[in-house]
């Protein structure tokens, strides 16, 4: 019963995303109100049809019910309620039928937003809206249904993957899956211009803060990915550029320079086409790691020839590109710019630098990321790119990108006083120098973690400096400090919520170079009582032991104590965990975490363990733990920027109504 409603309800979705799109495109054809307005009510009750549709599979996973193939799949009775909850999204059709529910509730909300202020343009917008759903909703309905039975019930089920069983993975993919979604939101709404001809500035009016939304959560999802890899898998990183990983990451990259560009069109009334290429491109990207993550062609293009669902994509792909692609060159004439670059040094300048460096990072992870393809279609043998090849290209690119956020902030719009320049300089560049030749002096002597920190202590000078000379004008009208800082920031948010990103980034960018470059790592195999040292932390080896564990678990778990220069610090209790039913083995490392370094362990396989013997593998983290603390910053200035004050809104609104001035 619960099958066959379920899967009702994802027909009827099915059928109202097909009827959406149509009436859509019959209402904007004809003029006729009420068809646009059926196509709105349809695209709306989709929402509730997948919410109902999502909410049965939920029941039968937590019910046990073996009887669908997808229960059985990614749950067992051993599981714990909350994972039996997660586990709907452990697994291809349940995450398929997740996806549909969060891109149909943007849809919904959005739409019921936007009607009465801008009709014609959301109208579109359902057009193009309904076509993605009904293509991903199409997948749910008739390759990947989580409401299949089988035909002889078992009487357990295989349980979730066990490196899913992890806090970080139980809101890691949600939050990938609310940013890819999110993204749809612009796209349509872009494309929505393009259709009506309405090619102002209303449709980023309109979908700045769904971008700023999304652009939040996948920010969110991948560096949660990064702490599920840092916890679970391991090997003692955070960032390992998996295919997967690499899949969220290229969108994140085309969304951040849509972010930053499309303010130039607002302030400026220019970059129209460029802004237009851009949240095209964004939206591609989703589709594409999509496409990479859930067709296995990355693996080998073999498997991507016998998937079900790889052909599809590809074809999906194929259509929205050659769509997208002919109404932008159908409409080229009218994306022209009012106004054209008045200086290569100016504000519009820096921001083209920055867009320009975020893709050529983005071309650099596009290609190696699809190497294995390139090389198995020409050679027959696959071939990869490891890390230490990302980080050679990638590293002056991303350096360059972090000196461009210290400098952009003082350039001007329309041009930039070189003088002026010159003498804004002075100070920040003094004070990097004087912070590395005061690193040197302490002991820190790598040229790369030296131009690393100079560059960071440079842009977050200047950073903070936009910060401390707004209080300071706020200041002179007779306001107290807290009061003008704060009031600063709640009269130009999304300037300064801005700010605070680019702090977040650099506090973020300090910790990665700083684990980069010294990392410490040894593999050692130990009785009890036999002591190690690294850097200066010492571990010893007090025993082990092995007893089950919730669900079907059997743990192996080493105790160890650690000292700092001689006194006892910390103990550790890394574990060998292996589910017996499906003898799947996991490691969970263990570590003394503090604000400067991270003392990290792991049992590295559990096999060779005895009663008195055990291989580990020991890591020494600097400064990891400023990755996580500058996301808290950097979410905080997201946050700050997606709801700007309604005057610099309606200052927006006027610049764009403003004529456009000849500029040579």
């Amino acid at each position: 019963m619960i099958a066959d409603l379920g899967y009702a309800a994802i027909a009827l979705a099915f059928l109202a995303a097909v009827y959406a799109g149509a009436a859509s495109w019959y209402g904007s054809r004809t003029g006729q109100i009420r068809w646009a307005e059926s196509a709105r009510n349809a695209t709306i009750v989709t929402f509730p049809l997948l919410l109902l549709a999502a909410g049965l599979l939920i029941i039968s996973l937590l019910r046990s019910d073996f009887s669908l193939e997808y229960v059985w799949r990614v749950s067992s009775l051993e599981m714990p309620t909350y994972l039996k909850v997660t586990a709907m999204w452990g697994g291809q059709a349940g995450s398929l039928l997740f996806w549909n529910v969060l891109m149909a509730g943007f849809a919904a909300t959005a739409v019921a937003i936007n009607w009465k202020r801008q009709q014609e343009l959301t109208t579109y917008a359902i057009m193009v809206l309904s076509f993605t759903q009904v293509f991903f909703l199409g997948l749910t309905l008739f390759v990947e249904n989580p409401y299949v039975r089988l035909d002889i019930v078992p009487l357990n089920g295989n349980g979730l993957n066990p490196l899913l069983r992890h806090w970080g993975m139980i809101i890691h993919p949600p939050l990938l899956y609310l940013g890819f979604t999110g993204f749809v939101i612009p796209y349509s709404f872009a494309m929505a211009a393009l259709l009506s001809g309405k090619l102002d500035d209303t449709w980023i009016r309109i979908t700045r803060r769904w971008t700023l939304i999304a652009w939040l959560f996948l920010s969110l999802g991948l560096i949660l990915g990064g702490r599920w890899a840092y916890d679970v898998l391991g090997w003692g990183g955070y960032w390992g550029w998996d295919p997967v990983e690499n899949a969220s990451l290229m969108p994140w990259l085309a969304g951040t320079a849509f972010l930053h560009s499309v303010m130039i069109q607002e302030k400026r009334n220019m970059f129209k086409m460029w802004n237009m290429f851009l949240v095209i491109l964004t939206y591609m990207l989703v589709i594409y790691g999509t496409f990479i993550v859930r067709s296995g062609v990355i693996s080998s293009v073999h498997s991507f020839a016998e998937s079900a669902i790889g052909p599809l994509f590809f074809g999906f792909m194929a259509f929205m590109f050659v769509f997208s692609a002919y109404w932008v060159h159908r409409r080229r004439g009218e994306l022209h710019s009012e106004n054209a670059l008045s200086s290569f040094f100016s504000r519009e300048a820096a921001f083209l630098y920055n867009n320009f460096l975020i893709l050529a990072i983005l071309a650099v992870v596009f290609l190696f990321t699809n190497f294995p393809i390139i090389s198995e279609l020409f050679t027959g043998e696959k071939g990869f790119v490891g890390p230490p090849v990302y980080e050679k290209a990638l590293a002056p690119l991303f350096a360059a990108l972090l000196l461009l956020m210290g400098v952009a902030p003082m350039t001007m719009w329309y041009r930039t006083s070189v003088k002026r320049f010159k003498l804004a300089l002075r100070w920040p560049v003094l004070t990097a120098t004087l912070v590395i030749v005061a690193v040197a002096i302490l002991g820190i002597r790598d040229w790369k973690a030296l131009l690393g920190i100079w560059i960071v202590t440079f842009a977050a000078y200047l950073t903070l400096a936009e910060f401390v000379k707004g209080t300071r004008a706020r200041m002179k009208r007779g306001e107290r400090t807290w009061t003008a800082f704060s009031h600063l920031i709640a009269r130009n948010r999304r300037r300064y919520g801005g700010y605070w990103i680019h702090m977040g980034v650099l506090v973020m960018a300090l910790g990665i170079v700083t684990f980069e470059l010294y990392q410490q790592e040894t593999q050692i195999r130990m009785n009890v009582g036999d002591t190690m040292s690294i850097n200066r932390f010492e571990m010893q080896f007090m025993g082990i032991t092995r007893y089950p564990g919730p669900d079907d678990l059997l743990i192996t778990e080493a105790t160890v104590d650690v000292y700092e220069n001689g006194e006892y610090v910390a103990t550790l209790q890394p574990q060998a965990q292996l589910y017996t039913r499906t003898q799947q083995p996991m490691t969970i490392p263990d570590a003394r975490e503090t604000i400067t370094e991270d003392f990290y362990v792991i049992i590295v396989n559990w096999e060779p363990t005895s009663a008195d013997q055990a291989t580990f593998r020991v890591f020494y983290n600097p400064m990891i733990n400023w990755v996580w603390f500058g996301t808290i910053i950097f979410v905080i200035g997201t946050l700050v920027a997606a709801w700007p004050d309604p005057r610099e809104e309606k200052a927006t609104v006027a610049r764009s109504q403003m004529p456009a001035v000849a500029t040579d």
